[in-house]
């Protein structure tokens, strides 16, 4: 990857090879997919309003650890008024997210991202200020998913990690360090 730069002209631009493409555009479509999952509406709702403007979406927090890390309780120590609030905001938070991951798709798709595995060129991504933070958004989804199955919560379970991974989790800890690189160009390039 090279590494994100604003351009004198306008806009952020990187480049990735067609296999870290590849990685970013899989685990944004797992996102996507895991949160879509969460967000499918009730068909046996009673009350077509509250179908309608979105209030019968769950009233439970995630039983899924990494759904709860994305969708928190905005209330833990008061479960009547959690399941309250998640009932009218969960459905925009998770449609959100679930952009957020598009435009990261999106963008990748636009720069030249081949799915066939066929090129070998590279995908040059050019980000305006709007798809920037969607980026930086998806991102952050993604790697608060992986430290979940990994888990990372603290610097003590990082450096555990580092010192006892197995090699399947040392491949997750590698992601999830180059996902970190790829996010701080990013705040960089948005920064200056």
């Amino acid at each position: 990857m090279k590494r994100f730069k604003r351009r004198k002209r306008g806009g952020i631009t990187a480049e990735f090879d067609q296999g870290e493409a590849t990685v970013l555009v899989h685990l944004a479509a797992q996102i996507i997919e895991l949160l879509r999952d969460r967000n499918v509406a009730s068909e046996s709702s009673a009350d077509p309003l509250a179908q309608f403007v979105g209030m019968n979406r769950p009233l439970f927090p995630p039983d899924d650890p990494v759904l709860s890390r994305l969708l928190p309780d905005a209330y833990r120590d008061d479960p009547a008024n959690a399941a309250e609030f998640r009932r009218y905001t969960e459905q925009t938070l998770t449609s959100s997210k679930v952009e957020n991951a598009q435009v990261l798709i999106a963008r990748l798709r636009e720069g030249g991202y081949d799915e066939s595995g066929q090129s070998r060129g590279y995908v040059e991504v050019e980000l305006d200020d709007e798809a920037a933070l969607a980026w930086l958004k998806a991102l952050t989804d993604i790697r608060l998913a992986l430290a979940i199955r990994l888990g990372i919560e603290t610097e003590d379970d990082m450096m555990r990690l580092e010192r006892d991974a197995s090699p399947e989790d040392r491949q997750g800890l590698d992601l999830y360090e180059w996902l970190g690189f790829v996010q701080e160009t990013l705040v960089e390039a948005v920064s200056r």
